[in-house]
C-alpha cells in the first residue's frame, strides 16, 4: 500500500509538472508566433488546467475503469465549485462579469444537466442500462467546439481583458519542454490510474469513491493554484471564471473523449454525483445574485466548503 501511495504522489507530480511545462513552452512558441495574449489563455493555457483530468481519462478509459472516469470528471467539476470556489471566496469575495453571469456559469449548469440527460437511458428511454454511448461522447465534443468558438470570438470583440504572461524560451528550449511536458504527463497519468485502482482494491473503496476524491482533487490542483493566486492579485475574475471553464472543458472534452474512446456504463450511486453536481452548479448561479451586486461573498464561500466536507463525509462513511 505504501508503494501504491508513493507511485500516486510521484504521478501527481509529474502530470501536474508536465502540464506547467507544457502550458509555458507552447504559450512561449505561440507568443514568437504572433498569436494574440487572450487566444492563448483561452486555448493553450485552458488546455495546460484541463491536461490532467484528460490524461488520466484517457488512461481509466483505456484500461477498462469506467467509474473512475465518471469519478474523476464529476469529482473535479464538484471540487471546483464548492473547494476551490468555496476557498477563493473566503479569501477574497470575487465579483462576477456579465458574460460569465449571463453564459458562462448558465452554460456550466446545463452541461452539468446534460450529463443527466446522456445519462439516464433506463429512466428516460426505458433501456437496459444507462450507457454514455461513442455517439453522445461525440455530440459532447462538438458542444466543446461551438464553446471553443465562441470564447474566441468573444476574444476578437475585446470583452476579453486579461494579459496572459508568457516565458521566453528559444525555440530549442520550447521544443524540449514540450517533449518533457508530454512525458511527464504520460508517465503521471499512467501512474495515477494504476494505483489508484489498486489503491481501491486494497483499502475496500470503489473506484468511483477513488475517483471523486483523491484523484478528482489531485487532477484539480492546477485550477486551485491558479484561482488562489489570481484572487490574491485581486484578478477575482480569472478566478471564477478559472473554475467554470474548466468545468465546461471537464463535461465537453474530457468526458467526449472518454466517451468517444469507450461507452460508459454508469452505475445508479454515480447518479448521486450527477445531482450533487447539478445542486453545486444551480448554487453557483444563485449565489452570484444574493448580497451585494454580482458577487460571492465570504459566508457562502463558507456554505460551499461545509457542502464539500459534508460530501466528501457521505462518500467515505
Amino acid at each position: 500500500m505504501l508503494i501504491d501511495i508513493l507511485l500516486l504522489l510521484v504521478g501527481f507530480v509529474a502530470l501536474i509538472f508536465g502540464a506547467s511545462k507544457l502550458v509555458d513552452a507552447a504559450s512561449s512558441l505561440a507568443a514568437k508566433m504572433g498569436v494574440p495574449s487572450i487566444v492563448i489563455g483561452l486555448t493553450i493555457v485552458a488546455f495546460g488546467t484541463s491536461a490532467p483530468e484528460l490524461v488520466v481519462n484517457v488512461f481509466a478509459a483505456l484500461k477498462g475503469s469506467k467509474e473512475m472516469v465518471m469519478g474523476n470528471v464529476l469529482g473535479s467539476n464538484i471540487f471546483n465549485v464548492l473547494g476551490i470556489l468555496g476557498i477563493s471566496a473566503i479569501i477574497f469575495p470575487l465579483t462576477v462579469k456579465t458574460n460569465t453571469t449571463w453564459i458562462e456559469v448558465p452554460l456550466s449548469f446545463l452541461a452539468a444537466i446534460l450529463v443527466f440527460v446522456v445519462g439516464a437511458d433506463v429512466l428516460l428511454d426505458g433501456a437496459g442500462a444507462n450507457i454514455i454511448s461513442r455517439s453522445e461522447g461525440i455530440v459532447l465534443l462538438l458542444f466543446f467546439l461551438i464553446f471553443l468558438a465562441y470564447n474566441l470570438i468573444v476574444a476578437k470583440g475585446g470583452a476579453a481583458d486579461e494579459e496572459i504572461e508568457t516565458k521566453e524560451y528559444s525555440n530549442f528550449a520550447a521544443i524540449a519542454f514540450i517533449i518533457l511536458g508530454l512525458a511527464g504527463l504520460i508517465i503521471g497519468g499512467r501512474l495515477i490510474v494504476t494505483s489508484a485502482v489498486s489503491l481501491a482494491e486494497m483499502i475496500g473503496l470503489s473506484e468511483r469513491v477513488i475517483g471523486l476524491t483523491v484523484v478528482s482533487i489531485g487532477t484539480s490542483l492546477p485550477e486551485l493554484a491558479t484561482s488562489i493566486i489570481a484572487v490574491r492579485k485581486k484578478n477575482v475574475d480569472i478566478a471564477i471564471g478559472n473554475v467554470v471553464g474548466s468545468n465546461i472543458f471537464n463535461i465537453f472534452l474530457i468526458l467526449g473523449v472518454s466517451g468517444t474512446i469507450v461507452p460508459l456504463t454508469l452505475q445508479e450511486n454515480t447518479f448521486f454525483d450527477i445531482l450533487v453536481n447539478i445542486l453545486a452548479g444551480l448554487l453557483l448561479f444563485i449565489f452570484i445574485f444574493t448580497g451585494k451586486g454580482r458577487q460571492l461573498e465570504r459566508w457562502e464561500g463558507f456554505v460551499f466548503i461545509a457542502l464539500y466536507i459534508a460530501y466528501l463525509s457521505y462518500l467515505i462513511i
